[in-house]
């Protein structure tokens, strides 16, 4: 598999709990690939692709490393990207 749709990457990555929540959230404007804000739902990933995502309780950055066939447990989740999240919060405090 090259390429996966966003929302569905979101779900299966456990970003959101539900695909239908992946799918407003990219409607909704509050994600980012490589830096340029998406509104399709569709919108095809890439591995290396970095997702920035504005969610209620902060904000993740999120380095796609693979996709899954289909949703499952938060360890095969976190397989699917590196969080760069806490990388770039540690570099800013240095």
């Amino acid at each position: 598999m090259e390429r996966q749709r966003l929302d569905k990457w979101l779900w299966h990555a456990r970003v959101v709990r539900a695909r239908t929540q992946a799918a407003s959230l990219v409607e909704a404007g509050r994600v980012r690939v490589n830096g340029l804000r998406q509104t399709s739902p569709g919108h095809p990933l890439r591995i290396a692709d970095v997702l920035t995502i504005r969610l209620d309780r902060g904000i993740r950055i999120l380095r796609i490393t693979g996709f899954a066939e289909r949703r499952g447990g938060p360890t095969v989740a976190r397989a699917l990207y590196d969080d760069l999240s806490n990388a770039s919060g540690e570099a800013a405090g240095e």
